[in-house]
C-alpha cells in the first residue's frame, strides 16, 4: 500500500487520537507553523509526587502526537512542563519531615527544602521523580521547568505584553472571583526580595514602559520589581495562558475539573495576541462506588497498585478507551484490561491499515506492535491460581505446560503474567473468596458432571468439554442456563463469575477437576 493510501486510511480513521490530530491538520492546512514544528504540551504541578493521572495525560497526548505524525510531515515536539515556581501552599500528607516543609510554606517549590534529603529542593526532587517515571515507560518528551524558564528570560517578552494588557486580563479574571478575592487579586505574584515568598498581594502601581510593578510587603514597605527575569510568577490561569502564548503551544488536554481554567486561559491567551492550543477535556476516574477518585481520600488505584498486577501497556490500553467517558478505576478492571489488550495485539498482524489505525495497539506502540505470548488469558490464570491455591507461579506453570507448548524462557510475557496473577489472587481474590454448599439440584448436577468427567475419553479440548458442561446443565433443567454456571463458580471457585468452564477443565486437568468437585460435594471447600 502506498504512503498516500496509508495517509488516506489514517485521515478517515474514527479512532479518537486521529479525530484530535485532524484538528491540528486543519489548523495548519494553509501553511506550517512559523516555529517549524507542532508543539504538544502536558502540565504537572510538582507539589506532590507523580501519579496515575500524570501517566494518563502523557500517554494520551503521545497517542494524539503519534496520530498527527501519520497525517502530516510537520515535525512535532512534546514538552512536559513542571509548574515548579509555584509557592508551596500546604504540606503534602505523604512526605517525611513535614515540620521542615511547614517552615518553607510560600517559598517557590524549587527553593523549598527536600524533605527526602536527596535533592537541592522539593521541586527538584519531584521533577526528578517525574522524569524517572516518564522515562521508565519510554515516553518521548522534553522536560521543562517553570523556574528555569522564568529566570532565563524565556517568558520575558510575553510577561511584558501581559503587563501592557493588564486591564484586559483583569477584565477576564475578576468576574470569575468572589468579592473578597477580587479586592486583592493581581495576575502577577511578586517573589519577595526579603523572604523569597511568592506573595499573593495586589498590584498597587504598574509601569509598562519600565516593565515593573509596585506592591506592598507584609511589613508595609512598598517595593518596585521588574516582571521579567523571574522576579514575579503569574497566577495559575494567567500563567497557563502566558505559557501557551510564549511557547505557541498547539495542543494540550486536561481533566474535566479544569474546564473553567481552560476557558479563562484561552481568553487571556487571545488577549495576549495568540490563538491558544487545540484542547481536549477528558473525564475523571471513578472508584468502585462511582465516586470521583481523590488523592487525599485515597480511593481508587495508584500507579503502584496497577503495576503490581499488570504491565504498563495494559494501563495505556485502559487510558486509550473513551477518554471523554468517566470510567471506574479499581482492582476489578485490571484482568479485563490485560486480556483485551492482548486480544488487540493478536488481531493486529491480520488487519488492514484501517483496522490497524483503529486498534489500540497502534496507539500504544506505533507501528512496532509486539507479538503477544499470552497462550492463556490473565483471567484464566487467576482462576487457575484460585482453584489450585497457588502461592507461586511454578504451580501455574505445572498446568500451563500440559495445556500449551510454552515455557518461562520462551514466553516471558506469560511468565510475568503468571507471577502477577498469583499476587493478584493472594492479595485481591483470596481474602474475599466465599464458597457455598450446593443446593440439592446443584449437587445432583455436579455429581453428574463429576461422573461424566471421570469417564471422559474424548479430546481434552475446551469446546468439547464446554459442550459436556452445557449438556449437564440442560439435563438437570437449569433455566436460565447461566444459573448452572453461576452455581459452578460459587461452589467450585468461590466467586459469582468465572471462565468458560470447558476451557478451565482443559487447562486445570480433567482428573484435577473431578477432585475439585469431590471436595465441594464433601463440603471441604465451603468449610
Amino acid at each position: 500500500m502506498t504512503a498516500s493510501n496509508l495517509r488516506d486510511a489514517a485521515m478517515n480513521s474514527k479512532a479518537w487520537p486521529f479525530e484530535e490530530a485532524r484538528k491540528l491538520v486543519k489548523r495548519y492546512a494553509k501553511a506550517p507553523p512559523e516555529k517549524g514544528y507542532v508543539l504538544f504540551e502536558t502540565g504537572y504541578g510538582p507539589s506532590g509526587l507523580p501519579h496515575i493521572g500524570t501517566f494518563g495525560e502523557v500517554a494520551r497526548t503521545t497517542m494524539v502526537r503519534r496520530a498527527f505524525e501519520q497525517l502530516s510531515d510537520i515535525p512535532t515536539r512534546l514538552i512536559c512542563f513542571s509548574d515548579d515556581m509555584d509557592g508551596l501552599r500546604k504540606v503534602p500528607g505523604n512526605v517525611p519531615n513535614k515540620d521542615l516543609l511547614a517552615e518553607d510554606l510560600d517559598l517557590p517549590l524549587t527553593v523549598v527544602r527536600d524533605p527526602f534529603g536527596c535533592h537541592d529542593s522539593f521541586g527538584a526532587h519531584n521533577n526528578a521523580m517525574l522524569r524517572e517515571f516518564l522515562d521508565a515507560y519510554g515516553f518521548e518528551y522534553e522536560f521543562a521547568s517553570s523556574t528555569e524558564y522564568y529566570r532565563a528570560g524565556r517568558f520575558d517578552d510575553m510577561l511584558l505584553r501581559a503587563l501592557e494588557r493588564f486591564d484586559k486580563i483583569m477584565e477576564i479574571m475578576l468576574p470569575t472571583l468572589g468579592e473578597e478575592r477580587r479586592a486583592t487579586y493581581s495576575p502577577f505574584l511578586p517573589v519577595s526580595p526579603k523572604t523569597g515568598h511568592v506573595l499573593q498581594v495586589p498590584t498597587l502601581e504598574r509601569d509598562a514602559a519600565k516593565g515593573t510593578i509596585v506592591y506592598q510587603e507584609p511589613d508595609g514597605e512598598r517595593v518596585e520589581l521588574p516582571v521579567t527575569g523571574g522576579h514575579v510568577k503569574m497566577q495559575w490561569k494567567p500563567d497557563w495562558a502566558m505559557r501557551w502564548a510564549a511557547l505557541d503551544v498547539d495542543y494540550e488536554m486536561s481533566g474535566k475539573d479544569l474546564i473553567d481554567s481552560v476557558t479563562q486561559a484561552r481568553k487571556i491567551c487571545r488577549a495576549l495576541g495568540m490563538p491558544g492550543p487545540e484542547t481536549l477535556t477528558y473525564e475523571l476516574f471513578l472508584d468502585d462506588k462511582g465516586q470521583k477518585i481523590s488523592k487525599s481520600r485515597g480511593n481508587g488505584l495508584s500507579m503502584e497498585d496497577w503495576l503490581a498486577y499488570a504491565a504498563p501497556e495494559s494501563l495505556q490500553f485502559f487510558m486509550f478507551q473513551k477518554p471523554k467517558t468517566a470510567k471506574r478505576l479499581h482492582f476489578d478492571v485490571i484482568p479485563k484490561a490485560v486480556d483485551e489488550y492482548h486480544q488487540h495485539l493478536r488481531a493486529f498482524p491480520g488487519q488492514d491499515p484501517a483496522g490497524r489505525f483503529a486498534n489500540p495497539a497502534f496507539h500504544i506502540h506505533g507501528e512496532a506492535v509486539p507479538a503477544s505470548d499470552m497462550e492463556i488469558t490473565f483471567s484464566m490464570l487467576l482462576n487457575l491460581a484460585s482453584a489450585s491455591g497457588a502461592e507461586d507461579k511454578d504451580v501455574l506453570w505445572g498446568f500451563i505446560r500440559k495445556y500449551a507448548d510454552a515455557a518461562p524462557d520462551t514466553h516471558p510475557g506469560l511468565d510475568a503474567a503468571a507471577a502477577r496473577a498469583v499476587r493478584y489472587y493472594q492479595e485481591q481474590v483470596k481474602p474475599h473468596k466465599t464458597f457455598r454448599l450446593p443446593a440439592d439440584t446443584e449437587a445432583a448436577a455436579l455429581k453428574d458432571l463429576r461422573d461424566r468427567l471421570a469417564a471422559w475419553d474424548g479430546p481434552v479440548e475446551a469446546e468439547a468439554l464446554q459442550s459436556e458442561v452445557f449438556a449437564v446443565g440442560k439435563a438437570h433443567g437449569f433455566e436460565p442456563l447461566r444459573a448452572w454456571f453461576q452455581a459452578i463458580y460459587e461452589v467450585l471457585l468461590g466467586a459469582s463469575q468465572g471462565p468458560r468452564f470447558g476451557g478451565f477443565v482443559a487447562l486445570y486437568g480433567v482428573p484435577e477437576t473431578v477432585a475439585l468437585i469431590d471436595a465441594a460435594l464433601e463440603g471441604k471447600l465451603a468449610a
